[in-house]
């Protein structure tokens, strides 16, 4: 049976059924006991598990980061929480040098199953430091599983995989869809990560999108008299080319979506993918559409006009055709 739940419900489910499967998954953070965390994602865990598995941190990310992989590599599965993705930064020895590297430097000995929660994405008016996209840093540092979340049955399904996943992973949650709603099962469930979702199918013309942009692409999609086929990727790294490209074997044309900075972002790295392995099925160009190479603006207005509207997504699909 499915029921309909706001996407932070969703994720709050997920952690709470997975701290009740599992006596080794803890949670630390910054105001993740009785405020509950900065969405209401983490509201009763405390009071449900006490404070050896639900434990307040300092404002310091890189103590998060540092406690979650000395915590993984000790044996147990840490989930560490970050108010605000862009806070990867401010943890950046841990985030980019030390979590992503241990098995690999270690030959294997060592083990990192644990799992940073991050909001990410603008919308909101948090200004430059808050409102960045990050899957594009992260996704060019070996050793991470980048994970996005679109929808409430992403979210919930996404976020049990990557607590159970012997690999550190990022689970990037979009800040603007939390209040979002959306049919997800009553039973338990989980999404297999680096899998991709053909969301709509069509043979005009394919999109990928995910997160916030995935709406946006959907919406602009409904706007055009021509079949669209949309993906949503759910996982950055790693990436279902594999999806992406059956898809384009069909349609012919390309439209990639995503709220990283054009220059370098994610999008240009999925269109390589196609060009370089698939491009005798390419009908045209592929299309990127990102963010704009500015930092994102506190003005609501001009936070909008340099994320990807409705319109440009339309756009960027017709200029394909």
């Amino acid at each position: 049976m499915t029921r309909e739940i706001t996407y932070i419900e969703a994720v709050a489910e997920a952690l709470n059924e997975e701290m009740a499967r599992d006596e080794d998954v803890v949670l630390f953070g910054e105001d993740v006991e009785s405020f509950g965390g900065n969405f209401g994602e983490t509201a009763g865990l405390y009071e449900e598990y006490g404070g050896k598995r639900v434990r307040n941190t300092p404002l310091s990310e890189i103590g998060i980061a540092g406690m979650a992989l000395g915590a993984a590599v000790g044996g147990l599965r840490p989930v560490g929480e970050l108010q605000f993705a862009d806070f990867a930064a401010t943890a950046g020895d841990e985030i980019f040098n030390q979590i992503p590297k241990q098995p690999y430097v270690s030959g294997g000995k060592l083990t990192a199953p644990l799992t940073i929660f991050a909001p990410s994405g603008a919308g909101i008016g948090a200004g430059a430091q808050h409102s960045q996209s990050v899957q594009s840093w992260l996704g060019n540092v070996p050793g991470w599983v980048v994970v996005t979340a679109t929808t409430p049955y992403d979210a919930k399904g996404l976020f049990k995989s990557a607590i159970r996943d012997d690999n550190p992973v990022f689970f990037l949650p979009h800040k603007m869809l939390s209040e979002t709603k959306g049919e997800v099962p009553e039973e338990e469930y989980t999404i297999p990560l680096g899998e991709a979702s053909v969301e709509h199918a069509g043979d005009d013309v394919t999109v990928v999108a995910t997160q916030l942009m995935f709406h946006r692409a959907r919406e602009a999609a409904a706007n055009l008299d021509v079949d669209v086929e949309l993906i949503n990727p759910r996982t950055f790294a790693p990436l279902d080319t594999d999806t992406i490209a059956a898809s384009v074997e069909k349609t012919g044309k390309l439209v990639v979506v995503d709220e990283t900075v054009e220059r370098y972002g994610t999008q240009g790295h999925i269109a390589n993918e196609v060009v370089e392995n698939h491009f005798f099925s390419l009908d045209a160009p592929p299309k990127t559409i990102g963010v704009k190479d500015v930092p994102i603006p506190f003005s609501p207005v001009l936070e909008q006009e340099v994320l990807p509207s409705v319109e440009r997504i339309q756009a960027g699909i017709e200029s394909v055709l």
